[in-house]
């Protein structure tokens, strides 16, 4: 790896497993002090010391979680110059199923817990050493583009895009070198997909053919484009969408 990451000291949600997994393993391989955030505390802390990653307990729909986490980060790091709000979650329920309980819960991981991560994020980054900056990238999804009828998720990830973008120009007007930008992963083969797969092997298949590509992304090619816009090479992208799909959203169905 080419330490691109070198001296930076970054927090990773939803990291114990899939994406957020392949993300933390990368950032430790670049340079970065990472922080492996999540509420799976066995996963999570097996994964950070197999990294050299630091495990830090977090509800993130929970405003005293992150402000728990601020603090650790701020009596024990002194900076933070990168977030990866990676933690989400899915319903499967559609219009006609879905209930306000199950609607409530996924906003209050998927959308919500996203706000209090910006803000948590914003108010450690305005005090790094030698000024603010840093470096926030929102995980969506392809289906910020193109709706399935999980209706929580699709509008969740839809919402993220606004997040980012009202985050980002509002640190920019405000001067404060605060970069924001979004992710949207496609059909992506993480473990639990390709558990999925063993159990139904005609998944495999129908994922593939989402992309014009004919195949599934990787967790590794997900966690390249977050090292991408987490490092200074990305110094002018920010309220951005960044797409890691294999260009399902820009085709037209076939005949």
């Amino acid at each position: 790896m080419s330490d691109r990451l070198q001296k930076k000291v970054a927090v990773i949600t939803g990291a114990a497993s899939g994406i957020g997994e392949g993300m933390v393993r990368r950032f430790c391989a670049e340079g970065a002090q990472v922080i492996l955030a999540d509420v799976d505390e066995a996963n999570g802390s097996r994964i950070a010391a197999e990294c050299g990653a630091d495990f830090a307990l977090l509800d993130v729909s929970s405003a005293d979680s992150w402000q728990l986490l601020e603090k650790k980060i701020r009596d024990d790091e002194g900076r933070l110059d990168i977030l990866v709000n990676n933690a989400g979650v899915v319903t499967g329920l559609d219009i006609t199923a879905v209930t306000v309980d199950a609607w409530q819960q996924l906003m209050s991981i998927n959308l919500l817990g996203m706000m209090l991560g910006c803000q948590t994020a914003i108010s450690l980054m305005r005090d790094n050493p030698g000024g603010s900056g840093g470096s926030i990238i929102n995980t969506a999804s392809s289906t910020s583009y193109l709706a399935i009828p999980d209706v929580a998720y699709t509008t969740s990830k839809a919402g993220v895009v606004g997040l980012t973008k009202s985050v980002a120009v509002h640190c920019a007007n405000e001067g404060f070198n605060i970069r924001c930008n979004s992710i949207h992963p496609g059909a992506t083969l993480t473990n639990i997909l390709k558990t999925a797969i063993e159990q139904a092997p005609e998944v495999e298949e129908a994922c593939n053919k989402m992309s014009p590509l004919n195949r599934m992304g990787t967790v590794e090619e997900v966690a390249a484009m977050a090292v991408f816009l987490a490092s200074d090479e990305a110094s002018f992208c920010t309220a951005g969408q960044y797409a890691v799909e294999g260009g399902t959203v820009s085709q037209h169905p076939k005949m």
